[in-house]
């Protein structure tokens, strides 16, 4: 019996890449960086932190700064970022993630975040969807970022649900590792060839039925 759905942010509730990325290349530029939208793909379903440090070993730059310089460099980071996401609306909510909440809610099935974003209590404020969510996982406490599973199983303790009953929806590859590593049924958004982990994938978030991922569960 399916006891919780639980989803990522990025991706999946509303498209912030794009926004991650011209933040993170604003950085980038600064620091003598140029990072490209396919450089941006694989920092999706990662930490702040850990994106910084993949940029700067992009660089060739990961020994030039101390740990404060890097610390001063997330936070310039995330500052823009939220400069850029705080007139996101309901209409950057991406299609049929409404009306899947509603279907989930509807049947009294738990609903939980579980998001490296650390600006994600604000982000589903503004896209008004904050109410449809019973625990959103604090990314700023979580020990270990994705693929690690941490993240997803402190949705599952914060709901109060066990993990094998529980459907997780990712959009990275870096997000399905770490729903399947915590023995939860992972659902993909986006391409095969780079969701291949995934027990079910869709393309876009308007196939995200609801009764077909409760019929795909039972299988």
């Amino acid at each position: 019996m399916i006891q919780a759905f639980i989803f990522d942010l990025d991706g999946v509730i509303t498209d912030t890449a794009h926004f991650h990325y011209l933040a993170w290349k604003e950085l980038g530029a600064k620091i003598g960086i140029e990072i490209d939208e396919d450089f941006n793909e694989t920092l999706k379903g990662i930490s702040r932190m850990e994106s910084l440090e993949r940029i700067l070993k992009f660089g060739n730059k990961e020994n030039y700064f101390t740990d404060e310089e890097k610390e001063k460099m997330a936070i310039e980071k995330n500052n823009y970022y939220v400069s850029l996401i705080e007139n996101i609306t309901p209409k950057d909510v991406l299609p049929g993630i409404e009306n899947l909440l509603n279907e989930i809610r509807n049947n009294n099935i738990k609903i939980g975040l579980a998001s490296a974003s650390k600006n994600a209590v604000m982000v589903l404020k503004n896209l008004e969807l904050i109410d449809y969510f019973d625990f959103i996982a604090d990314a700023a406490i979580c020990k270990n970022s994705k693929p690690a599973p941490d993240i997803f199983l402190m949705a599952a303790e914060g709901l109060n649900v066990n993990p094998l009953n529980c459907i997780g929806i990712e959009d990275a590859s870096a997000g399905i590792e770490a729903i399947n590593l915590s023995n939860m049924y992972s659902v993909g958004v986006g391409e095969k060839n780079i969701l291949y982990e995934a027990k079910f994938i869709v393309d876009c978030t308007d196939k995200l039925d609801f009764k077909e991922l409760v019929d795909k569960f039972k299988i």
